[in-house]
């Protein structure tokens, strides 16, 4: 008899707590991982190149991203108008031990962003060919207002929406 209302404790507290409709920490506006993580990533941030080097520049690959809104504000308040901020986490790899990251740029126009994420390499380096897994964090230009969105990232569509409060 105990160990069966143990067990309806257990699937009840467990029925309860996957009802929440809370995000994963990873997926939550402004939660950042710093270092390499417990997947095996490391947080990186785009630096500038080697003066004196020349690169070859190409698509960043990646693995998938997560598309982040902040905070709804509440209603009234003007800037609720206006939108929130919405933030990409970024997961990949770069090919080898000489890849990193160069640059980022964004273009939007009305509900569709075309992002694109370029990765340098050092010409006629003799580079180690291993995975190096990545996770890049890029606050997006400007706010959102409730609605859907289709972003583009090196010419992969992901489409994402902000909710009304």
């Amino acid at each position: 008899m105990r160990w069966s209302l143990l067990l309806i404790a257990v699937s009840l507290a467990s029925c309860i707590s996957f009802s929440r409709n809370e995000p994963l920490p990873e997926d939550r506006f402004g939660h950042r991982l710093e270092g390499t993580t417990d997947d095996g990533r490391t947080t990186i941030a785009i630096n500038p190149p080697v003066a004196d080097v020349e690169y070859r520049y190409f698509p960043a690959s990646y693995e998938s991203i997560s598309v982040r809104p902040g905070p709804s504000r509440t209603a009234g308040d003007a800037a609720a108008d206006a939108g929130v901020q919405v933030e990409i986490l970024v997961k990949g790899a770069f090919p080898d031990a000489c890849s990193e990251l160069h640059d980022v740029s964004q273009q939007r126009s009305g509900r569709f962003l075309d992002i694109t994420l370029q990765m340098r390499r050092p010409v006629g380096s003799v580079c180690a060919a291993v995975l190096r897994p990545y996770r890049f964090y890029l606050t997006l230009e400007g706010t959102y207002p409730p609605g859907a969105y289709t972003l583009t990232l090196n010419g992969r569509t992901t489409p994402f929406e902000i909710k009304e409060n």
